[in-house]
């Protein structure tokens, strides 16, 4: 059975556990300062999401030591865990968990990220806006190497960028031109080789109107894909200019898939 570890549950601080960016642990709006051994532990918490063994967590977060000197070094970084920070953790004798009620940026992104990507489920007024970019934008854990945290960063900068480009699909349907541009862009900025988050932007130009604003989006990408790929982008990316070309009228927004 798992065990919060503190003297008086009643008086558990609540926890903020941050992995975008950077990482973070707060106490409310307090900074804790958290040695480097034991923000990985933490971290890797955090992305697992369970409770995880000791022997697991010990051989994943030192792969390259002995079963004996992996221990030592999570006894290690425990011991280094204290204060007030100490009690974000759950402990058993086998196992390490965060502590019930500590809450994890990346979970309530990856759930936005979901809700804009489901076809069957109408945006809320809530996912839409500045502050749904801005949970968007933000890379898993940057400069950290380990071979753990890149596996997730890829997984979740995969599902960052189609989420981003839907929300710009959502606001360019709702008539909100400038939001869904700042959607797009977060998107380009994300992967700037990435063709449908070009697209969405392009989408957005056209259906403000705005055809000259597109076709220099689309003549910037296309010299950007030349020089470092000595690619063209596909016929449907062209295409959607050529038709913007030839109309010169507002498109109406569609997926880009």
């Amino acid at each position: 059975m798992m065990m919060l570890v503190t003297s008086q549950e009643s008086r558990d601080p609540e926890f903020g556990l941050a992995v975008l960016g950077q990482f973070r642990l707060l106490q409310g709006l307090n900074l804790l300062r958290i040695p480097r051994a034991s923000q990985r532990l933490l971290a890797f918490l955090a992305l697992r999401g369970r409770i995880v063994e000791r022997a697991a967590l010990a051989g994943a977060l030192w792969p390259e030591a002995s079963e004996l000197h992996a221990y030592c070094s999570l006894r290690a970084a425990l011991s280094r865990l204290q204060g007030t920070a100490r009690m974000a953790l759950a402990t058993s004798q086998f196992e390490l968990g965060l502590a019930e009620g500590v809450t994890v940026d990346i979970h309530h992104a990856k759930a936005l990220a979901r809700r804009l990507l489901d076809p069957a489920v109408p945006p809320v007024p809530g996912d839409l806006g500045s502050s749904a970019v801005v949970a968007l934008s933000a890379d898993l854990l940057p400069d950290w190497y380990d071979d753990w945290v890149l596996v997730e960063a890829e997984d979740w900068r995969q599902l960052r960028l189609h989420a981003l480009e839907a929300l710009a699909g959502h606001l360019t349907a709702a008539g909100r031109f400038g939001e869904a541009a700042g959607a797009a862009r977060a998107a380009v900025r994300g992967e700037p080789l990435r063709e449908t988050s070009h697209a969405a932007l392009i989408r957005v130009f056209l259906a403000e109107g705005n055809v000259s604003e597109a076709v220099r989006e689309f003549t910037s990408y296309r010299a950007l894909l030349r020089d470092e790929l000595g690619l063209e982008p596909t016929p449907r990316l062209r295409g959607l200019i050529q038709n913007a070309r030839n109309t010169n009228a507002p498109v109406t927004p569609v997926p880009y898939r």
